[in-house]
């Protein structure tokens, strides 16, 4: 702390200085609160998933693409269908062939709660191993 003293006779001057040491000090203390807190705090960010630039896995002989498009439609290889009808129909392609893979890919406007009913379907007819189709891009875009 800084004082001023004089010595002149007895009486002691009047200080008109403000000591800032103390008011720096909360305020150092304050911005490194705030500057670990702030993270911490960020909940709801926007997610912008890159593309893949990894190798693709090697595929079957006969891969069962299944396609969700824009408008929701449904279609196994080539073929539209119904969700009524998509296990029958899944299990009349595969030959009743559970491990058989099952290629997912969706339209980039479909809404992620839609991607993951029909990864539902696909799991309730009986198939355990699916995979998701991206497009392959160069890194950075």
């Amino acid at each position: 702390m800084a004082g001023k003293v004089s010595d002149s006779g007895g009486d002691l001057d009047e200080n008109s200085e403000i000591n800032v040491t103390p008011f720096i000090d909360v305020m150092l203390v304050l911005l490194i609160i705030f500057m670990v807190a702030a993270p911490l705090a960020t909940v709801d960010m926007k997610v912008d998933l890159p593309q893949s630039v990894s190798k693709p896995t090697p595929r079957d002989d006969k891969p069962v693409f299944v396609t969700l498009n824009a408008d929701l439609g449904l279609a196994i290889g080539n073929e539209e269908t119904v969700r009524e009808e998509f296990a029958a129909q899944l299990q009349r392609l595969t030959e009743g062939n559970t491990e058989t893979r099952v290629l997912l890919r969706a339209d980039k406007a479909v809404d992620y709660g839609e991607l993951m009913t029909v990864m539902n379907l696909i799991q309730n007819a009986g198939y355990t191993k699916i995979a998701l189709v991206g497009l392959e891009g160069a890194p950075g875009r």
